[in-house]
């Protein structure tokens, strides 16, 4: 038995079944794909379900396999013990309906006992208690002597999840030796002592559970292998756990390096250790996959993987920044086997960088109050934190539930669960009633869609179609005939595309003789297509013949700006590189919205560069095309597709210009040409890692000139220019002027503040080797507040100083550190963004310097308090 490192491992598994007929497939994204019922993929077999019961087809009878896996259940567990970890691979070889016991079995101890030729007296094999067939294969077509073959129960050796598939299993474990055993002479596989270790799991699918006790056999029988490949690099490296792996180890190695630190020498510093060193492996690949920090899902798990690591970075004693540095390890130990990982690395560690950035401008106030809170409890002799102070620490500081329970936990209380999730129920509601009928048609009306049939869309083709009208209705009733007032109508054929997909749904008008409808928006649903109107003269009846008319100009402008956003995502790809994925979209006549991820604003050339490649495309005139095919066609074609979208076996594939192609079942314009010209508005966040782009095309440029010609005109009249073509000099003048004010006022203010300081400084309160001041400067204009700090700070090196200054409904809060108090510790950014979060606001800025925005003026005093406990929790 050769020592072998975890990357060569993978890699012998794989070639091995591959020798024996098996595709090797990667890995599936760890975000599953058409499957709601897991957040991540938790196993090798997970994202193949559908090709066990049937419904799909696989690629090959015969698949192997290194799948990525995340499992959180045990997460707080994570670094307590050796045992735990969040991220893990898993080998697998599968047969759906090919091969069975007959030669999974004899593969399993080939690759074992010759590929990696660990000693046969070494392996146990388990069968479940009655499977012959097992026995037989492992004593006399293996050759495993019997007494090594272990018989266990439905507990252990029998997979079934309620009814359906399942069957019994045959694992196959190592004897790590008798120093781990329990000393018992019995001792073998099925004991609870850790001397035998479970390395190799054969599932046989061979039976159907009918759920009434009874069993069936399957026609078709499958064999599901798995196989954990850090725990088989134990085996084969001969260590106690997965942290002592080679790969894996050199991140714990990389961690105690910046720590400063040396694994094994101290319980609570491994206890940081292994849950840093886990934590950024799952972080990277679960941005890699698209996952992005948020509160919600699967981006919740992640943002609590992340805030966990750092706060037992700040455990270990590591003030800066840290995370990007061992992403960059990990990445480089598993990018040969997941390209993904170097293709996106910039990204992914740019995604880190900027959730350790934001947890750490918060980490320290949240800590402080955690530890009041903490402290007040036990003064209290509580038992639990309120459930009202760990949703503030949730809602204010973005404290994860998991990080102040565990922390709460080290200090021997509970928490109020019932209570916090009752606060965090309100708040899901509020922001669902917020989000209320925005879509203009409601629950009630489509019940009245039912026996309706699917309306024929004839949209892409034509804008204008003879149709019968099939129902009415109107205050959420079916109706027989309308004459006035507003109403929804159901047609058979359909030119007006009903809003999906991002584009808006069409208007135009419906005619019947002299009866003419409005058409002001138009939904689909199930697809049944339903017309919002407004009748504009005489009466509609069903059954009714009518002439359905599109808003041909509007449309126009819609398929411009969709055919646009297209060529927009193909650009930001092209210019930031392809992590850049849809986030969602909005296309109108007026506006081509779209959101799509990445870490960071675009800088001015990024949006320069992005708006050239799209325009360069529509200069050119390049056809567009809009085609149905076969889904594996699409995909061959390199087709991008919405990630975790569902299509079906036929999608409409749209291309447009020579490097974008999407599958996209909206209206576009059939050359680039036609787009006229596009100009990017704004470009802004919508939440962390994703940003979003406005931009229009054809006559919104028109308009959106028209524009700026007025606002120059409007500007150069109230400045006072004769020509708006004097505005530049004009402005200059004016700016000259106002320099000379600002600094008579700057004047003002210096004497005004030097008047205040002794006052102020007489307040000063001694913490440690600093000395903090709190003022609140009711009506004074901020800058001669400013000017005031600068002078505390240039006078009194060793004071730390914090002002709110308020007025016309306005707060803010002003903290300075001189250098003396910065060396010990102390943080003006920190400082003032914890003091603000108290009255609802944010900030920070610089350690010596920096400026926060507050909210209730009623929590000023409260907010000054707090600036004594956070500062000193800072103080070295």
């Amino acid at each position: 038995m050769k020592w072998t490192s975890l990357n060569d491992l993978r890699e012998k598994y794989l070639a091995f079944f591959e020798s024996k007929g098996h595709l090797r497939l990667p890995s599936y994204p760890l975000v599953p794909i058409n499957d709601k019922s897991l957040l991540l993929i938790n196993s090798g077999m997970a994202p193949m379900k559908k090709f066990f019961t049937g419904e799909e087809q696989p690629p090959r009878t015969r698949v192997t396999t290194c799948q990525k896996c995340i499992r959180t259940p045990d997460l707080e567990r994570v670094g307590h013990t050796a045992r735990h970890g969040t991220f893990f691979e898993m080998l697998g070889n599968f047969s759906f309906g090919d091969y069975f016991k007959d030669q999974a079995i004899p593969w399993a101890w080939e690759f074992l006992t010759e590929t990696l030729e660990i000693p046969k007296e070494l392996l146990w094999p388990s069968i479940y208690e009655s499977d012959e067939q097992a026995y037989d294969i492992w004593v006399n077509k293996v050759g495993v002597d019997p007494a090594h073959v272990v018989r266990l129960g439905k507990a252990d050796n029998f997979w079934e999840h309620g009814t359906g598939p399942c069957g019994p299993c045959s694992e196959i474990y190592f004897d790590r030796g008798i120093k781990y055993g329990c000393g018992s002479p019995d001792c073998k596989p099925g004991c609870d002592c850790d001397r035998f270790m479970e390395i190799w799991n054969n599932v046989f699918t061979q039976f159907n559970n009918m759920g009434d006790g009874t069993y069936t056999e399957l026609t078709q029988k499958n064999i599901d292998t798995g196989m954990g490949l850090e725990r088989l690099a134990c085996v084969m490296q001969g260590v106690d756990n997965m942290f002592e792996v080679d790969s894996i180890h050199k991140v714990i190695d990389s961690v105690c390096a910046i720590a400063g630190k040396e694994y094994g020498k101290d319980k609570n510093d491994d206890i940081s250790i292994r849950v840093i060193t886990d934590h950024i492996r799952s972080a990277t690949f679960m941005i890699s996959d698209g996952v992005i920090p948020s509160n919600e899902g699967r981006g919740y798990v992640l943002r609590r993987i992340l805030r966990r690591a750092c706060r037992h970075g700040k455990l270990l004693g590591i003030n800066r920044s840290f995370l990007p540095e061992l992403g960059e390890i990990a990445i480089g130990e598993s990018d040969k086997a997941y390209p993904e990982l170097a293709e996106k690395k910039a990204y992914i560690l740019k995604v880190v960088a900027m959730e350790e950035e934001r947890f750490d401008a918060t980490i320290d106030a949240g800590l402080a109050i955690l530890n009041t809170v903490i402290e007040d409890s036990k003064a209290k002799n509580s038992k639990a934190l309120s459930g009202e102070d760990v949703f503030k620490l949730y809602d204010t500081f973005g404290f994860p539930i998991d990080l102040t329970r565990e922390i709460a936990e080290e200090a021997g209380l509970a928490i109020d669960e019932e209570r916090f999730a009752a606060l965090m129920q309100e708040q899901k509601v509020r922001a669902r009633e917020a989000r209320a009928n925005i879509s203009g048609w409601s629950n009630a009306s489509k019940t009245l869609l039912e026996g309706i049939p699917a309306t024929e869309f004839v949209g892409y083709d034509t804008l204008t179609a003879n149709a019968k009208v099939l129902a009415i209705m109107a205050d959420d009733m079916a109706v027989s005939e309308i004459s006035e007032g507003e109403c929804s109508v159901i047609l058979d054929v359909t030119p007006f595309y009903g809003e999906g997909g991002g584009q808006v749904g069409d208007t135009g008008a419906l005619i019947a003789g002299d009866t003419a409808l409005t058409v002001t928006d138009t939904k689909k649903t199930d697809g049944i297509y339903i017309h919002l109107c407004s009748v504009a003269n005489g009466v509609l009846k069903v059954g009714d013949s009518v002439r359905a008319e599109v808003n041909a100009n509007r449309r126009q402008a819609i398929m411009r700006n969709h055919s646009a956003a297209h060529l927009l995502q193909s650009a930001l790809r092209r210019v930031l590189g392809n992590h850049v994925e849809q986030a969602g979209s909005y296309v109108s006549d007026t506006v081509c919205r779209f959101d799509f991820t990445h870490f960071a604003a675009l800088t001015a050339k990024e949006i320069a560069d992005v708006e050239a490649l799209v325009n360069a495309e529509i200069f050119a005139g390049a056809e567009g095309s809009m085609t149905p095919m076969a889904l594996e066609e699409a995909k061959k074609l390199g087709a991008m597709a919405l990630f975790g979208e569902k299509y079906g076996d036929v999608v409409r594939v749209v291309r447009m210009g020579e490097n974008s192609i999407e599958f996209c079942g909206g209206t576009h314009v059939d050359n680039t040409a036609k787009i006229g010209m596009f100009k990017i508005l704004t470009e802004s966040s919508v939440a962390a890692g994703v940003r979003r782009i406005e931009a229009t095309t054809g006559e919104g440029i028109l308009r959106l000139l028209a524009d700026k010609n007025a606002l120059i005109a409007d500007t150069a009249k109230e400045l006072k220019a004769q020509n708006p073509a004097d505005l530049a000099k004009r402005a200059a003048q004016l700016q000259a002027e106002l320099s000379a004010m600002k600094k008579e006022i700057e004047s003002l203010n210096a004497k005004m503040a030097a008047s205040k300081l002794d006052d102020i400084m007489a307040a000063a309160v001694a913490l440690k080797s600093v000395r903090l001041v709190c003022a609140d400067l009711a009506g004074m204009q901020a800058d001669a507040a400013r000017s005031l700090a600068d002078e505390i700070k240039a006078r009194y090196d060793d004071v730390v100083a914090v002002l709110a200054i308020h007025g016309d409904g306005k707060l803010n809060f002003l903290a300075v550190a001189g250098k003396a108090a910065v060396a010990c510790g102390a943080h003006a950014g920190k400082l003032v963004g914890a003091v603000a979060a108290v009255t609802g606001g944010k900030g920070g800025g610089r350690p010596d310097n920096a400026m926060a925005g507050g909210r209730d003026e009623s929590k000023i005093a409260e907010a000054l308090q707090t600036a004594n406990g956070v500062l000193e929790g800072m103080l070295k």
